[in-house]
C-alpha cells in the first residue's frame, strides 16, 4: 500500500494563516497554566484534507481539542482554544491546527507573529467545577466551542503526554507558506482524567466544514503545569512529504 498524505489545499486556507516574523523568537513561560484536552474519533477519509501533505494522517484518525488558560505570560494572561486534526511528521505523532480562538490582543498578535498560530479574537473561557472541568470558545455571542472533563479523577501528571503542533503559517520576508513545528515542555503539578464530553463544536468556525466529521469520544484530561513555547526548531514546506521538506533552523 502506497503512503498515505494530507490533501489540505493549502491556498485556500492561507487566507487565514498568521504572518510568522521569520523564526527566531525567544522562549516563553506560561507559569501555572491550566490544559483541558479531549480526543475525539474522526472520520478518516474525509479528515485527509484536513493537514497538508507535509503530514501523514493518524490510524485512527482522531481530533485533539484544547483549551489553555495561562494566568502569567509576557503579555499578560490569557485563554487560547483550538481544534487539531492528528497526524504524523515521519513517524512523529503531530496535530495540525486548524484554527485557534484567544481572548486577548496582545497573545494573539504573538503567538501568531512568534509561533505562527492561526488564531482570531473570541471570548475563551476555562472553568473548574467540582464535578466537572468546562472550556469553551463565544463567537458573537454563539458557543462554537465547548468541551468538559466530567467526573474527576486525579492521576499522576507523567501519565498525561501532549502531541506537538504543526501550524500553517506565512513567512513574512518571502511571502511563503510554510508548516511551523510547534513542540511546548511541560512540568506538571497536577493531572487528572475523566469523561470526555463535546457539548457543541461549530465545524464551520475551525474552517473543516463536512471534512470533520465527529464519532466516538477517547479520552480527556486537564492538567496544571508550566509550558514552555519554544525556539522554533523546524519548518516543513507544506506541499511536500516531511522527509523531504523538513528543514532544521539554527539553535
Amino acid at each position: 500500500m502506497p503512503p498515505r498524505f494530507g490533501t489540505l489545499d493549502v491556498n485556500a486556507w492561507a487566507k487565514a494563516a498568521s504572518t510568522i516574523n521569520g523564526y527566531k523568537t525567544e522562549e516563553w513561560k506560561l507559569k501555572g497554566a491550566e490544559i483541558l484536552e479531549l480526543h475525539i474519533e474522526i472520520d478518516d477519509d474525509p479528515a485527509d484534507a484536513l493537514i497538508p501533505r507535509t503530514m501523514h494522517p493518524a490510524i485512527p484518525a482522531y481530533a485533539i481539542i484544547n483549551v489553555t488558560h495561562a494566568p502569567e505570560s509576557p503579555v499578560g494572561a490569557f485563554t487560547i482554544g483550538e481544534v487539531r486534526v492528528a497526524g504524523r511528521t515521519g513517524v512523529r505523532p503531530r496535530g495540525f491546527v486548524l484554527r485557534s480562538f484567544c481572548d486577548s490582543e496582545a497573545a494573539c498578535r504573538e503567538l501568531g507573529s512568534r509561533w505562527g498560530f492561526p488564531v482570531a479574537a473570541g471570548d475563551v473561557s476555562l472553568v473548574l467545577r467540582h464535578d466537572r472541568v468546562v472550556g469553551k470558545v463565544v463567537l458573537n455571542g454563539k458557543t462554537v466551542l465547548q468541551a468538559e472533563l466530567m467526573d474527576r479523577d486525579l492521576i499522576s501528571g507523567g501519565d498525561i503526554q501532549y502531541i506537538a503542533s504543526m501550524h500553517l503559517a506565512r513567512n513574512r520576508d518571502d511571502q511563503k507558506m510554510v508548516v511551523v513545528q510547534v513542540d511546548p515542555e511541560y512540568t506538571f503539578s497536577k493531572g487528572e482524567r475523566g469523561k470526555p464530553n463535546l457539548v457543541a463544536l461549530d465545524v464551520d468556525a475551525f474552517g473543516a466544514g463536512d471534512h470533520l466529521r465527529l464519532m466516538n469520544p477517547i479520552m480527556a484530561s486537564f492538567a496544571v503545569a508550566e509550558i514552555t513555547l519554544p525556539k522554533i526548531r523546524y519548518i516543513c514546506n507544506p506541499d511536500l512529504p516531511a522527509m523531504q521538506g523538513t528543514t532544521k533552523l539554527a539553535a
